[in-house]
């Protein structure tokens, strides 16, 4: 065996030196055989487990509109909604195309909302769309029953007026808007399979929604959706919601002890700010 002798220091210090990267070779033995306890651990507890259980552990890729708030209409229409001003400012610098319709609760307080080829919509996807809006407001957060939307075109919605350019999260809204009086605050939450067919982010979906009250499933979706649309879709295991006393927080743990959807980041993030209530 070769030892390498450091010429410049004396036997004393080489020896101190290899004592010491002995000392650091040991604890870092010490720490990798602690990780592989704990994973080993971590492996016989999942083996342990249904199997139905451990496949709602796998890692689903998620698509480009989960980082706002979304859920596609009764027709199959994508409904995308701002989480922050930031957001909205995102919503409308990069997914505003020309036949969208841009939904805003009438409340100063509010997520910008697309229904994306909302020129062509039928009558049910825009009042499901503008729903939406309402529960994406201050008006959940307010504790209000209901509260007018409107929508407009493309056209209509600018970022700079007379005085200049708007603050973020601002925008301008010319000409005749199309509302939607006295929508209603209500929401309803459950876990599904959703295949989607995107021919381009800025075009129109075609959904094969599966309502499950607890998917298996790699590809299981939290869909939070406006009860207009819940209703039309008919989802029996849906759990509706609306505006109430119980915190954000405990009602995101209760959704994933119904729903067996266990990402509670997921659930906070998807949900509107404000307290809760759960309709019986």
């Amino acid at each position: 065996m070769q030892i390498e002798l450091d010429y410049t220091k004396t036997a004393q210090e080489n020896a101190e030196e290899y004592f010491r990267k002995a000392k650091e070779l040991e604890k870092k033995a010490r720490g990798a055989e602690e990780a592989i306890a704990r994973l080993e651990e971590a492996k016989a507890k999942l083996e342990s487990e249904p199997a139905e259980k451990r496949r709602l552990r796998l890692v689903r890729k998620k698509e480009w509109y989960e980082k706002f708030n979304w859920f596609f209409t009764t027709n199959g229409m994508l409904v995308i909604s701002g989480r922050s001003a930031q957001q909205n400012e995102e919503l409308y610098a990069k997914y505003f195309s020309q036949n969208d319709l841009f939904f805003h609760a009438n409340i100063f307080g509010a997520s910008v909302t697309l229904l994306k080829n909302g020129a062509n919509a039928k009558k049910e996807d825009k009042e499901e769309a503008a729903q939406f809006a309402a529960c994406f407001s201050k008006a959940w957060e307010n504790g209000l029953s209901s509260i007018d939307v409107f929508a407009a075109k493309k056209e209509q919605v600018s970022k700079s007026s007379q005085k200049g350019y708007l603050a973020t999260g601002s925008f301008l809204i010319s000409g005749e808007r199309e509302w939607f009086k006295n929508m209603p605050l209500e929401l309803c939450a459950f876990v599904g399979q959703v295949k989607i067919e995107l021919s381009n982010p800025e075009g129109n979906a075609v959904t094969n929604l599966v309502p499950t009250s607890l998917l298996a499933s790699s590809t299981a979706m939290l869909n939070i959706i406006p009860k207009k649309a819940c209703e039309k879709k008919r989802l029996m295991n849906a759990i509706a919601l609306k505006p109430g006393p119980i915190k954000k927080s405990e009602i995101a743990k209760e959704l994933a002890k119904k729903l067996g959807f266990d990402d509670l980041d997921y659930i906070m993030q998807h949900l509107p700010a404000g307290g809760f209530a759960i309709e019986r």
